[in-house]
C-alpha cells in the first residue's frame, strides 16, 4: 500500500453525548481515491470535518501530511486547508455572486493575485469540468448537475493535495451521475490528489475507488480494495455491498415474540 497521506489514529469522538467513534484507526493511502462507506449515521461526514479540523476528537489524533490537526493553531490550521479542497453534498454555492465569483472566491480570500491570473485560472477549472461557457450565469441558473460541478471546479481552484467529496453522487440524474463520477477519476490522476470519498451509493464508489473503508460501531469493520471487499467473506460486508433487507444487521428491531405480543395486546 502507498504512504499514507492521512492517519487516523486510536479516535475517539462523542457528538451530544452520542459516541461516534471509540478508537478509529484508518490510513488514506497518498495519490489513490479512498471511499469512506457505511450505514446512515456512523459517521462518514464527520470524519471529514476531522481531517478538516472543524472538529476535534475527544482522544487521537488525526494526521494530515505529517501534522497533527487538533495541534494546529487557527494560523497554521488555515495554511492547511488552502491544500485541501471539499465537495459539499449541497454544492454551497454562493447565491448572491455569479459562476465565475464563485470559483475566485478562494483565490482571493488566500492570495493576491493579477486579475488575470484570477481569470485564467478560474477558466481553466471551469474547462475541466466542462462548464467555461456557464461563468457568467448565477447560481439561480444552474440545473443541480451543473451547480455540483461548478462547485467541483471551485473546490479544485488551488490544486489542493487533498480533496473530499461528501456524498457527491446524491440527487443526480443518471448521465451528471456518470460525470461525476468520471471527473473524480480523472481529477485524482491528472492533478496528482489524494481524495476522500464518502457515499452510500456502491456501485459508483466501488467503479472509481483504489481502496474502500467501511463504518460500523465507531470502528473500520472492513478495509479492502473494491475487489477484496466483493470477495469478501464477511456476511456483514456482502450484506452493505448488496444492500440486503435481513442479515447480521436485522431487518425487525429487538422485540418479544409476535404472536405473543398480540396475545398480550401490545
Amino acid at each position: 500500500m502507498p504512504n499514507s497521506l492521512v492517519t487516523i489514529s486510536d479516535v475517539h469522538f462523542s457528538y451530544h453525548g452520542r459516541q461516534i467513534y471509540s478508537g478509529m484507526n484508518l490510513n488514506i493511502a497518498e495519490g489513490k481515491i479512498s471511499a469512506i462507506m457505511g450505514p446512515s449515521g456512523t459517521g462518514k461526514t464527520t470524519l471529514l470535518r476531522l481531517i478538516g479540523g472543524q472538529l476535534i476528537p475527544d482522544r487521537g489524533d488525526v494526521i494530515v501530511e505529517g501534522k497533527s490537526i487538533p495541534s494546529l493553531s487557527n494560523k497554521q490550521l488555515y495554511q492547511s486547508r488552502r491544500r485541501m479542497g471539499m465537495l459539499f453534498q449541497s454544492g454551497a454555492l454562493l447565491t448572491d455572486i455569479n459562476v465565475f465569483e464563485n470559483i475566485a472566491f478562494p483565490i482571493r480570500e488566500h492570495y493576491d493575485f493579477p486579475e488575470s491570473m484570477i481569470r485564467d485560472l478560474v477558466l481553466m477549472k471551469l474547462e475541466i469540468v466542462g462548464l467555461r461557457g456557464a461563468y457568467q450565469l448565477m447560481p439561480s441558473e444552474l440545473s443541480g448537475g451543473m451547480a455540483r460541478r461548478v462547485a467541483l471546479a471551485r473546490a479544485i481552484v488551488l490544486d489542493p493535495v487533498l480533496m473530499m467529496y461528501d456524498e457527491p453522487f446524491t440527487g443526480l440524474d443518471p448521465i451528471t451521475l456518470g460525470t461525476i463520477v468520471s471527473l473524480i477519476k480523472e481529477l485524482n490522476q491528472a492533478l496528482g490528489m489524494t481524495s476522500i470519498v464518502v457515499s452510500h451509493d456502491v456501485d459508483e464508489v466501488l467503479s472509481i475507488a483504489d481502496y474502500v473503508h467501511i463504518i460500523s460501531n465507531g470502528v473500520i469493520a472492513a478495509s479492502g480494495t473494491p475487489d477484496e471487499l466483493r470477495n469478501s467473506d464477511s456476511e456483514w460486508v456482502q450484506q452493505f455491498l448488496q444492500g440486503l433487507p435481513d442479515g447480521p444487521v436485522p431487518f425487525h428491531y429487538p422485540a418479544k415474540d409476535y404472536a405473543q405480543a398480540l396475545r398480550d395486546g401490545e
